[in-house]
This record gives structure tokens, sequence and C-alpha cells, in this order.
């Protein structure tokens, strides 16, 4: 099996690391979630080594270096590949952890010589084993390959998270560990062993001890790796999502319309959706799949008894699901643009029962919407995690991918200039005026600038005739 990773040159140029520190006489071996992947048979994103050689050592060996944590015993080695670019391989040296008073890094770390003692202070046994690649490309047999001091082997083989050791001081050195084991349980399709999720439970609301933004990331991640539901049931099992997403926890139990639902309530119908999200897919669909209903809880309303046919309605939600959703966006620092397109399709989310009936104006306006693919693919979901009905997500679709983009977004034939010219003044008004006229280009009731301008003469009145 080794051939088939001799042509990765990420895997080849960790390769060639590791001969070269042990032609120095250190010891040095693949480490982390690559050696994982390796036993499963699946590619890794990155090839890790892990050395006895201290970082000063590291950076002396190789050409070109980068320091990105020689405090802990990280250092970037940069190599050619054969097409002419740049590989950065992590190098750690073997190392012992001092306390982590801070939740999130060790106070103090000491270098080691020992693998299986740099092993010990790994998160899950799953990423705690040490490949050797020499005998890997020897025996064509990773597990032959691979040094196993914590039991990962089998945890593989039985799809199981475990932390390595005592699982309550795991997660009290780096907290998020937790949002790591549920992670790699939902992407992998494992479970998490009982005393890791008990002692993910009790440590759940310390999370708050790790940044926004590296809370932010491993949420994306979860979000976008193909395994959502999942991650976010586990989030939900473990505690840590009423601490990081209090606001979905919430969507538990608000019932919905059957006859719009009949898949149950939020929290179901959500789930559904994070469930058709692709591996791969934009961390803004995503987010915009989890959040698209998250002010339903807040506006519930229940059917009215004494009003015969009255039903469940959810008046406003989508106001209050905007600002809910600007709210954890900005408490997560989210970019400005990327909260702009989540924000947009929360907002934009319920629109499309309104399509078929749109002025031409109005659904060109519709459809010219920024990444207006997301939207399509978030009512796609929608639909498909509640009634099936996809009959207004196909007509949207039809007429965005036959309509040219010069018919939705026109050279303007009324601009600020023209109106300026004719003698009106710029004032609040101006908007209302180009935005008429715009409207009017789009329906086609106006096909130059000379019958635009008359147009507006005709509806606002003449120029003269303003203040």
């Amino acid at each position: 099996m080794a051939s088939r990773w001799q042509d990765n040159p990420k895997y080849a140029a960790a390769r060639e690391i590791v001969l070269a520190l042990r032609a120095k006489g250190h010891q040095a071996y693949f480490a982390g979630g690559c050696v994982r992947d390796l036993l499963l048979g699946v590619e890794a994103k990155d090839y890790d080594v892990a050395t006895s050689a201290t970082p000063d050592v590291v950076m002396g060996m190789f050409a070109k270096t980068h320091s990105v944590g020689a405090h802990f015993g990280v250092v970037l080695v940069c190599t050619e590949d054969r097409q002419g670019g740049e590989i950065a391989t992590e190098v750690a040296t073997f190392r012992h952890d001092g306390a982590y008073s801070d939740g999130r890094r060790p106070d103090a770390v000491r270098f080691a010589s020992d693998p299986r003692e740099d092993v010990l202070r790994r998160d899950f046994t799953i990423n705690g084993m040490l490949l050797d690649p020499e005998k890997f490309a020897e025996t064509g047999d990773a597990a032959a390959a691979t040094l196993d001091y914590v039991g990962g082997r089998g945890d593989l083989r039985d799809g199981v998270v475990r932390a390595i050791g005592d699982p309550a001081l795991r997660f009290a050195e780096d907290k998020l560990r937790m949002l790591r084991g549920v992670r790699f349980a939902a992407r992998l399709g494992f479970e998490i062993e009982l005393r890791t999720m008990a002692a993910m439970q009790a440590a759940a609301r310390e999370i708050d001890q790790v940044s926004c933004e590296r809370i932010r990331d491993e949420l994306t991640r979860m979000l976008t790796e193909g395994h959502a539901r999942r991650a976010f049931e586990l989030l939900d099992a473990s505690g840590l999502l009423a601490e990081v997403l209090p606001e979905a926890v919430k969507m538990h139990g608000v019932a919905q319309p059957p006859q719009f639902h009949p898949e149950g309530d939020v929290w179901v119908h959500t789930m559904l959706l994070l469930e058709k999200l692709r591996p791969g897919c934009s961390a803004t669909l995503a987010w915009g799949a989890l959040l698209h209903d998250i002010g339903k809880p807040a506006t519930f309303r229940p059917p009215d008894s004494k009003k015969p046919g009255d039903r469940i309605l959810f008046d406003g939600h989508v106001e209050v699901g905007v600002r809910m959703a600007e709210e954890i966006l900005r408490r997560l620092r989210f970019s400005n643009e990327e909260t702009e397109q989540i924000v947009a399709l929360v907002k934009n989310h319920m629109r499309f029962g309104d399509v078929m009936q749109m002025r031409e104006s109005t659904l060109k306006r519709f459809l010219r919407l920024p990444q207006f693919e997301e939207h399509l693919a978030l009512h796609w979901m929608d639909c498909m995690s509640a009634h099936s009905d996809l009959r207004l997500y196909e007509f949207a679709k039809g007429r965005y991918e036959s309509m040219p983009a010069e018919t939705m977004r026109p050279v303007l034939l009324v601009t600020g200039r023209d109106l300026i010219a004719a003698g009106y003044r710029p004032g609040p008004e101006f908007k209302a005026i180009l935005e008429a006229a715009e409207d009017a280009q789009l329906e086609g009731a106006i096909a130059s600038t000379a019958e635009g301008m008359a147009f507006v003469m005709e509806r606002f009145g003449l120029p003269s005739a303003k203040p």
C-alpha cells in the first residue's frame, strides 16, 4: 500500500525529512493525523514529522526553515517539489508538556528523546500513533510500520474516539480538544468513548476559555466536512452546543405546522438540512443552513383553538433571525464579507415563496443577489428537508440559468448625472427616482435614456416644479 502514497508530494517531502534526520542519528517518524489516515487508507491533508532532534538542530540541517513555535519544539521545514513549488512540513521535537494554566497551551515544555513520552501528551489515541516510513516502504503494511503506545489501532478498528490517559486531564490541558473530539467522531463516523464523553460533559462550561476564533473555525470545519448533522448532534449530547451556540439548542421541541413541515420540529428540520451539506461546501452556505430558522423559537405562536383552521405561526421569524444571526456572527468574529453573505441567506430564504408572483423587476433584483447559487442551494435543502416540493426551486433555477447577466443587471438608462442635467436637485428623493427608473427598465417599459427621462418626469414631476 505504501506505493500508493509515493507520488504524493507532501508524503515524499516528509519522508525525505525523516530520512535526513535519521542519517544524522536522530529518531524521526510520521506523527499524528497522517498516521491515522494512512491506517484508514485515505489521503492525508498534511504529513507531520516528530523527531528527537531539537529545534536548533532541525533548523541547522535544512536550508529553509521557519520557527513557528520553537518554544514548543515546532519548526516548518520548506522543501521544493518536482514542479518547483514549495512544501512546508511541520517538524516537532519529542516533548513532555508542563502544566496548562490557561487551558490552551503548556506553561513550559521539556524536550524528550523517548517517542513514547511524546505520544502520551497528545489528545486522542487515534491521533497518538507514529509511523516509520522506511518500514512502510519495505513492507507496504502501515500497521506493521506503526508504533502504538496508546491502543490507537484498536480504537481505529472499533470506531472509537478515546482520550489518551485521563480524559479530564487531557481536556483541562486544552479545552479545544473537546471540539476536536466531536469533529473527529463525526468525520470518521466513530463513537465517543463513554469516559471521554463524560469528561466532555463535565468540562463543557469551560469551553469559554477557548478564543472565539478557534471555536468558530472548529464549528466551520464540522459544518463543511460532510458530516455536519452528526457533529451537531454530538455537540448537543456533550453539552458543548449549549455553551458555544445556545441559540441552536432552543430549536429543540419547537413544533412546526405539519402541512408544511411533516418532518418535525425546528431542530429536526435544521439537522436534516445539515445532513445535506456536501463535503467542501462553502462556510457561508453551511452557516446559512444552520442559522436560517434561528429566529423561529423566539417567534413561535401556537394555533388558537378558538379559530378553526388556525395553525402554528412564526410571525417575523426572518427579521428576528437576521438580528440573531448578526449577533452570533459578531460574537464568533466572522469577517464582514462572510457575515454579509450568511445574513443575506437568512434574510432572503423565505422570498422563494413569492418567486412565481414577483414583478419582473423584483425577480431580476432577487436573482442578481451576490452568490445567488448559494440561495438556490439553501432553498433546495430547505424544501428537501420538509415537504420536498421543488416547483419554486425549479422555476427560480430555470430563470436564473437562462437569463443573461446583462438582462439582470443592465447598463442603467437613467443615472444621477441624467437627473442633474435635466434640472433635478440631488437629495433624498434621488434614490427613489433612480430605483423607479431602473425598475421600469427591468420591466421593459423603457428602452432608452429619453424614454427613461420621460417616465421620470411623468411620475415625479418636472424639475422646474421642484422647490
